[in-house]
């Protein structure tokens, strides 16, 4: 098989028989292959070896392969996987191709085609200009929002969440497209203006921070070296205020920095625990022994109270006399039996004080005057102890405070029975 272009040598096809056709071309006798287009026939070859239906078989092929570069172009352009300008490369390749073509085939349909591809690509060129204006339009939209922004957060106090929205921002701003120069440098100075003026102004306010953190770390120390030294007082009043004052000073110093904050607080709490345990157990034991105190002290209010009804005022006296003596050795009570252990004690004392007084009443010089010293010398006694009960509570002794008081209210309610034997006498 040979083909070759026509020459100027080639028979003329006018004047030579047909040996195949089909409706696109023919083959003459001397072998020479036609191609039928609207302008007319065109030679594409010859067809020397081998029968004439398969000459056009193969120049059927070569159109073929045409049609699908043709179909490709279509639906490249079509999907967006192919740009305009791209196509309209490739459509001008193959109408060059097509204009001498050596394929048998509807050429002119293709053309037709082609022409159709190349209005399709304008209309793409336009469709692809709007939505880059669109796109443009949308961008500096987006940009200008984004500055704006920007620019409030550039004037908060958000300084967590505002660093990572300025974060997040500066990425979209990076997939945006860019702009014609003039907006788009105008839009990036604003970003990142604002960009500037907040990190600015978040590094100012963390290094406050640090510095204020520094502080309250220098005033927690000197809060827990003092905590530390009293966990071991046994002034529980006092070191218990103290403490108290102690945490209201830590908690105004406010936070340390972070790597030292907690362990600060952890040696605070265990001074506090550790003195707080051993007030608790102080007055775990101190309540135990008061329990005893009130066992004791009912027993002897058992002894006093079996002195009743007085018939002998003077042995009761005398009895009373010892029986108060151990009463006052005896120490603290619980202070809810305190009131009814009193009055129990203060009633068997008046009884035998209305007995002397019956004796009194039989005009006794000498009662009338050891009345009169006994309201004295109970006088004297409470002035003293209230001495010693303002000078405990100047100094915060809750212990000699709470001493003083007790023995005031006995000394107190023996004045008042002693004054009233004393009025028996003026009345």
């Amino acid at each position: 098989m040979t083909h070759n272009p026509t020459s100027p040598s080639s028979p003329d096809p006018e004047n030579t028989a047909t040996v195949a056709s089909n409706e696109w071309g023919r083959v003459d006798e001397t072998g020479e292959v036609f191609v039928r287009t609207a302008t007319g026939e065109r030679n594409i070859g010859s067809w020397q070896v081998g029968r004439p239906e398969e000459a056009l078989a193969f120049f059927a092929r070569k159109f073929d392969d045409l049609v699908v570069q043709v179909d490709l172009l279509e639906k490249r352009l079509e999907s967006g996987a192919a740009a305009p300008d791209d196509t309209a490369a490739g459509v001008a390749k193959l109408r060059s191709a097509l204009a001498d073509a050596h394929a048998i085939g509807d050429l002119d349909s293709l053309a037709a085609r082609l022409d159709t591809l190349d209005e399709r690509i304008e209309q793409r060129r336009a469709e692809r200009k709007a939505a880059r204006a669109r796109a443009q339009e949308e961008a500096k939209a987006r940009k200008a929002e984004i500055a704006g922004r920007a620019e409030s957060i550039a004037e908060s106090n958000d300084w967590k969440q505002g660093a990572d929205t300025l974060r997040a921002l500066l990425e979209e701003w990076k997939s945006l497209p860019r702009l014609d120069r003039p907006t788009d440098d105008e839009l990036w100075r604003r970003f990142s203006s604002a960009r500037t003026h907040y990190t600015r102004r978040r590094k100012a306010h963390f290094a406050e921070l640090a510095e204020r953190r520094e502080e309250a770390r220098t005033i927690k120390e000197r809060i827990l070296k003092e905590a530390e030294q009293l966990s071991t007082s046994t002034d529980w009043g006092p070191t218990s205020r103290r403490y108290r004052e102690l945490m209201n000073q830590w908690k105004a110093a406010g936070p340390a920095p972070r790597g030292v904050e907690d362990s600060l607080w952890k040696r605070f709490r265990a001074a506090q625990d550790t003195f707080f345990g051993a007030r608790n157990a102080a007055q775990a034991e101190r309540d135990d022994e008061q329990q005893a105190n009130l066992a004791i002290k009912e027993a002897i209010l058992a002894e006093a109270e079996a002195l009743l009804p007085i018939t002998d005022w003077k042995a009761a006296r005398r009895a009373m006399r010892a029986l108060q003596d151990r009463w006052e050795e005896v120490g603290y009570v619980p202070r809810d039996s305190m009131r009814s252990i009193e009055n129990r004690m203060r009633r068997v004392e008046d009884a035998i004080r209305d007995a002397e007084q019956g004796e009194w009443q039989r005009s006794n010089p000498e009662a009338r005057a050891r009345a009169e010293a006994t309201v004295r010398q109970l006088e004297a006694s409470i002035a003293d102890l209230e001495t010693k009960a303002d000078k405990a509570r100047e100094q915060g002794n809750d212990k000699a405070l709470r001493e003083a008081e007790e023995a005031l209210a006995a000394r107190r309610s023996w004045l008042e029975q002693a004054q009233r034997a004393l009025d028996e006498f003026t009345g």
